[in-house]
């Protein structure tokens, strides 16, 4: 999808400092953290919510957040991930977030 910057990056028509990145999944600092460390959690293939992913595509995106936590030990995380018209960009992202006082406003 032309349109969507989650593709456009993966295609390499904009470029991104990768977190890591492989064939299936790319890893990017969001451009407007909400938070100490955050990152992106992103599907190559463009899907628009977790509600479109297949199940194989979500344990991947889980296990790869899990791995990314403990490389970049990551401490006191949050992961969100919006769907059903609520998600900015509609391409399936998780929100890696780390740093985050447990006593926030959200």
């Amino acid at each position: 999808m032309s349109d969507c910057i989650f593709c456009r990056i993966s295609e390499g028509s904009i470029s991104s400092n990768f977190v890591y990145q492989d064939e299936d999944v790319m890893v990017i600092r969001d451009i407007h953290p909400a938070a100490p460390v955050h990152l992106l959690v992103i599907p190559r293939e463009h899907v628009s919510d977790v509600m479109a992913a297949d199940e194989m595509l979500v344990t991947n995106l889980v296990v790869l957040v899990k791995k990314i936590i403990r490389e970049q030990k990551i401490t006191n995380y949050r992961l969100v991930t919006n769907g059903g018209g609520a998600a900015l960009i509609e391409h399936l992202h998780v929100h890696l977030m780390g740093e985050v006082d447990k006593h926030r406003d959200l």
